[in-house]
């Protein structure tokens, strides 16, 4: 009797320390408030995990924690909150003022407020997020081979701007019969930059590298820049659609040499598939303004897995489509890799 009774004891104290909210249909959710953001309020409760809803939705608020409270003014305080006769009251250290639920611009608590003020103004080495992999494959007997791959890709993400390096390589080798031949050898690599210059539009620069034994492609080195719009942004997806101007130079062994100004467009796209898996996709199509008719196409898409805290499984497909290659050589170039690696974050 008495255990039952201090479980009980126990379960209403909790109940009572936790944030609260109560939709407009009379649904209460009890947990802790993680942020008010936008239109969307999202709570993590302890029976159903992290749950958001629509802010308009809400018909009442109790948060027994302070939470950093940001209304219209821009000015961001301390407060705990609760809901009277359909206002808001903020009791702050300063005092208790009383506002309307639209007056509340952005509620964040500790730990999104820390992870906001990271990105405020973060060191050039601060920030970087990404995953590195290491790929070999072989075979002995009638066939020796042996496959060797390499993977990189890191961003730099703060409230402003994007920084992003990426580089892959491939080299696989044969041996048949007695007789060594590479298979294939390719490097790809380069970086990007994007800087906001309002809440959906963005400016965009990068500069890629490029070598292909077998395509005859010594280097491609391709420098450009131009606009971009975030289309579409949520909790799990983004997606950026890009467009604008660049130089191309293009050295093959045959010994040909193009250099072109080109106008390209296309989009960047990255999805959440769960808490550990990751799905991000880009595509560009460059038309040739120099050489007319010529155009070429570059594809990726990438999938990564975390299996621990540091450890990921990382697929890659790489597509380079060029319509007018060098003589004889094709006009697709398919790159596809998979294998461990590890995921940092600084």
């Amino acid at each position: 009797m008495f255990k039952r009774l201090l479980l009980t004891a126990i379960t209403l104290a909790q109940t009572v320390a936790a944030d609260q909210i109560v939709l407009k249909n009379g649904d209460r959710i009890t947990g802790d408030i993680v942020k008010k953001d936008g239109k969307t309020i999202t709570i993590k409760s302890a029976s159903f995990g992290v749950i958001s809803t629509a802010w308009e939705q809400v018909a009442a608020i109790e948060a027994t924690k302070p939470l950093t409270v940001v209304l219209q003014d821009g000015k961001d305080q301390q407060a705990t909150l609760s809901t009277s006769g359909g206002q808001v009251e903020i009791a702050a250290p300063s005092g208790k003022t009383a506002v309307a639920p639209a007056d509340i611009v952005t509620l964040r608590n500790a730990d999104e407020q820390r992870a906001y003020e990271r990105l405020l103004n973060p060191g050039w080495g601060q920030l970087w997020a990404g995953t590195g992999s290491l790929g070999f494959a072989g075979t002995s007997g009638n066939a020796r081979t042996l496959t060797f791959t390499t993977g990189i890709n890191a961003a730099r993400i703060t409230r402003t701007d994007k920084t992003m390096l990426y580089f892959n390589t491939i080299k696989a080798s044969a041996l048949v019969n007695g007789r060594s031949a590479g298979t294939a050898q390719a490097i790809r690599g380069g970086l990007g930059y994007d800087h906001n210059v309002g809440s959906r539009l963005f400016v965009n620069v990068f500069n890629d590298y490029e070598y292909d034994r077998f395509q005859n492609l010594d280097l491609r080195f391709v420098l450009g820049g131009g606009l971009g719009y975030h289309a579409y942004k949520s909790e799990r997806s983004r997606l950026d659609l890009l467009g604008g101007a660049a130089y191309n130079h293009s050295r093959f062994s045959t010994p040909l040499i193009r250099n072109a100004a080109e106008l390209y467009w296309g989009d960047e796209y990255a999805f959440k598939l769960s808490g550990s898996t990751s799905l991000v996709q880009s595509f560009r199509m460059f038309n040739d303004l120099t050489n007319s008719g010529s155009y070429r196409m570059n594809f990726d898409l990438g999938l990564s897995s975390k299996l621990t805290k540091w450890l990921v499984w990382n697929a890659s497909i790489s597509d380079r489509y060029l319509n007018r290659p060098a003589p004889g050589r094709k006009t697709n170039d398919f790159l596809y890799t998979t294998g461990l690696g590890i995921t940092f974050a600084k």
